[in-house]
């Protein structure tokens, strides 16, 4: 069922101790999470350089591949997406690890499209053909994100530059979840979906809960980190920053809060949060 991590912040920022030194860092969940369960089957980083998700992934155990914590030690950015796997769609494969990008978003998925096989052919013909094209694997997960892209497109929203358009593109996010949950509770009564999702163009985190636990934790101000003792903000950025992460399950022993079931939270500019309900 994976491990979602999604950050972002009013400037650039370290990321390492979430990921790797933390006490319930994700390269741990990769090992061994709260559920009990290893989430060994590949890992993937995604951060934005120059406006562009930059995107390292390997099908390996985060945990046992000495290239995450080298991966995550030299991330430095304002948006970063991480995702550790649980294989149950698809084989393990690079192809088929998150995160998945195209153009300026990147997503990953911790869960299950239950009746997917009722569904493929669905998805597929509501997706624009172009952007089938860029399919690479065989997963449930990339084919939701090609399929929420499409909507998007259709709704008006330029997927190769940051949307100006942040609630036009909740709002679409917000009504593809509810209408993914709806037909496969009509196909697969009693076996609900499970999507917890996390999209992204650099500048808007979406993050949505339904099925899996999620956590938020809102951070003000620059100070030393408990874990490695130093600041993970530049001097430059420091004045009035602010950050906001979002995850699976707390990573650190700080008051992460949670995301309440069937509700969507939004991260737009200037940090600025808002949670509205999946209907």
């Amino acid at each position: 069922m994976c491990r979602l991590y999604g950050f972002r912040g009013s400037g650039p920022s370290r990321i390492e101790c979430s990921l790797v030194r933390a006490q319930n860092a994700l390269m741990a969940q990769s090992s061994w999470d709260s559920r009990g369960v290893s989430n060994a089957d590949g890992w993937g980083i995604a951060s934005y350089r120059g406006g562009f998700p930059v995107v390292e992934k390997c099908d390996s155990a985060a945990y046992e591949d000495a290239r995450f914590a080298e991966t995550a030690a030299g991330t430095i950015s304002g948006t970063v997406l991480a995702h550790v796997r649980k294989a149950t769609v698809g084989s393990i494969t690079v192809a088929n690890t998150h995160p998945f990008s195209h153009g300026v978003w990147s997503f990953a998925h911790n869960g299950t499209l239950t009746a997917l096989d009722r569904l493929a052919v669905r998805l597929e013909s509501e997706t624009a053909g172009d952007l089938l094209s860029h399919r690479r694997g065989t997963t449930d997960s990339e084919s939701i994100f090609l399929w929420i892209l499409s909507r998007m497109r259709a709704a008006g929203v330029d997927l190769d530059r940051a949307s100006p358009g942040a609630e036009l593109v909740e709002g679409v996010f917000a009504d593809s979840v509810g209408a993914l949950a709806a037909a496969n509770d009509r196909h697969a009564p009693g076996e609900p979906a499970k999507l917890n999702l996390l999209l992204t163009d650099g500048s808007l985190l979406i993050a949505s809960r339904l099925g899996n636990t999620l956590y938020q934790l809102r951070r003000e101000g620059v100070h030393d980190c408990e874990i490695c003792g130093s600041k993970h903000v530049e001097d430059r950025w420091a004045e009035d920053f602010t950050a906001v992460l979002i995850a699976s399950e707390p990573l650190t022993d700080e008051a992460w809060v949670e995301v309440p079931e069937s509700a969507l939270v939004a991260v737009a500019d200037g940090i600025t949060t808002r949670t509205r309900s999946i209907t």
